[in-house]
């Protein structure tokens, strides 16, 4: 624990432009409890006990929630080795068109989903989301051929769409940008544990023998009614935002306080044109989208192929299963080592950079080893599942460096929307004719991972520019106490400078 870190809390003095903004509506809400409920009474809370209560209070809700969105997302990655492509009468290419049938409804919601966000509880609406798309993956065990399949997949990934920009808003709700890695990628480590379930679950199934159902329904009816229950569960006891928490009142206070640093605010549920504009006018806007939907082509290889090209490297069914679970370890390993040094030192940009070369590693080692080399072959594709780990550290530096409840809400919109793209074009590139190697899809990953390697250390650059050029010309300006609760965008509040 060390020496506790007592800070007192300091009266929210509201100017002149805190006061108007109140007055239109258009301060931050976390500006609006503080000018409604802060008595100006100094107290001493032990910040470090107050984040590991908030930690208690959210980690576990999110991390299962994202658990099982990639868990109930990649549930037909291992039935695929399960009977289902004979049970259906599925063609490879077929089975290509059900992932992108996911990406591309999961895209086309992203704008429609964050309009939705700002305007309702984001806890109560994330939690309506997960317990309807637990629904959907529940359906699947009564899917009798690609129609069926087809069109629940297209459902799921309306629902699921809104669980990274909702876990994304409440983080950067929560905690300081220092601190915002760490906590992304807590959450995130659920891609690793719901791949380590999967294969264990898919793998135990296997020895599943009566008739009645096919072991992959059962999987699919499992996996389905405990999200349903932890959608449930979230919308009862996951707050929405620091104000409305079981925190106590002095909690509270000190909850919005230590977020001030940030720049950033906490929620505004007014929809501000100027700001959805802003988005597009922004170059990091166009970095993000380039490095999210090149990194993410690999992702169709590490959530929908897998399997595939496991069995394909020379292994039986069984094998298959039983080596889907270092995937998930590795994805695990990655994404704590990559956001603790993000956090630790800092450095997001040189992280992302880092971890995509691992990877570019692995999908050359996929691409260009000889078939007959196993181990090589398998090294390869455990080493492409270090993509994943780039991910979070993508959230975090939106969520870092995005001000401005609109364009939030936007900017995780267009994330999203890029890393569907990504997973769209990814499956394209895995056609029936290339089979059991599929050497043009490999090819593509490392021609992908190459492209996103260069735009984040270009987007690394950008930031830099801006703070030094923001420095010069504000040099000797004083701060404005609540500049960050009044709801203003990073480009407009020149106080602010970009996290890198």
């Amino acid at each position: 624990m060390g020496n506790p870190e007592d800070i007192p809390v300091a009266t929210a003095s509201v100017d002149v432009e805190s006061k108007n903004a109140l007055a239109a509506g258009k301060a931050d809400a976390a500006l609006e409890f503080l000018h409604k409920e802060d008595n100006g009474v100094s107290v001493n809370i032990d910040e470090k006990l107050l984040v590991r209560k908030i930690d208690w209070m959210i980690m576990p809700l999110m991390w299962a929630a994202y658990n099982l969105q990639y868990l109930d997302k990649v549930l037909i990655n291992y039935a695929s080795v399960m009977g289902l492509l004979s049970d259906t009468n599925m063609k490879t290419n077929q089975y290509s068109n059900l992932t992108l049938a996911f990406y591309c409804t999961y895209l086309v919601f992203e704008l429609p989903t964050g309009f939705l966000m700002q305007r309702l509880p984001t806890a109560k609406y994330l939690g309506f989301n997960v317990a309807i798309w637990g629904l959907m993956t529940t359906l699947n065990c009564t899917a009798k051929n690609f129609g069926g399949l087809m069109t629940l997949r297209v459902l799921l990934g309306c629902f699921e769409s809104a669980i990274a920009p909702a876990l994304i808003l409440i983080t950067s709700m929560w905690y300081k940008r220092n601190e915002q890695p760490k906590r992304f990628g807590i959450w995130y480590l659920g891609t690793g544990t719901a791949s380590m379930m999967g294969a264990l679950v898919a793998y135990g199934l296997l020895f599943y023998t009566d008739d009645k159902f096919k072991s992959w329904q059962i999987m699919f009816l499992i996996f389905g009614l405990i999200t349903i229950a932890v959608g449930i569960t979230i919308f009862i006891f996951l707050p929405d935002n620091p104000m409305t928490s079981r925190l106590t009142h002095e909690e509270k206070i000190i909850a919005i306080e230590r977020l001030r640093e940030n720049q950033t605010g906490i929620e505004n549920k007014h929809f501000k044109r100027s700001q959805f504009v802003e988005v597009f006018r922004d170059p990091q806007t166009y970095f993000i989208v380039v490095i999210v939907t090149a990194m993410d082509v690999p992702n169709a290889a590490v959530s929908s192929f897998t399997s595939l090209i496991i069995k394909n490297i020379g292994f039986t069914t069984k094998q298959t299963e039983l080596l889907n679970i270092p995937n998930g370890a590795v994805s695990i390993v990655a994404i704590l080592l990559a956001t603790w040094t993000a956090s630790r030192y800092d450095q997001r940009c040189l992280c992302i950079a880092a971890v995509l070369l691992c990877s570019l590693l692995g999908s050359c080692l996929l691409a260009f080893s000889p078939t007959d080399m196993k181990a090589a072959q398998l090294a390869g594709n455990y080493l492409v599942q270090v993509v994943g780990s780039a991910l979070p550290l993508m959230y975090s530096l939106v969520g870092a460096n995005v001000a401005g409840h609109t364009k939030k809400v936007s900017m995780n919109a267009i994330l999203l929307m890029s890393f569907c793209l990504g997973n769209i074009l990814g499956p394209l590139t895995f056609r029936t004719e290339d089979a059991p190697n599929y050497i043009p899809a490999k090819i593509s990953i490392v021609a992908t991972i190459a492209v996103a390697i260069v735009a984040s250390l270009l987007l690394r650059y950008y930031y830099i520019w801006e703070n030094r050029r923001r420095d010069q010309q504000n040099e000797g300006e004083v701060g404005q106490e609540n500049l960050g609760f009044l709801d203003m965008t990073d480009r407009n509040n020149r106080q602010f400078r970009y996290k890198y």
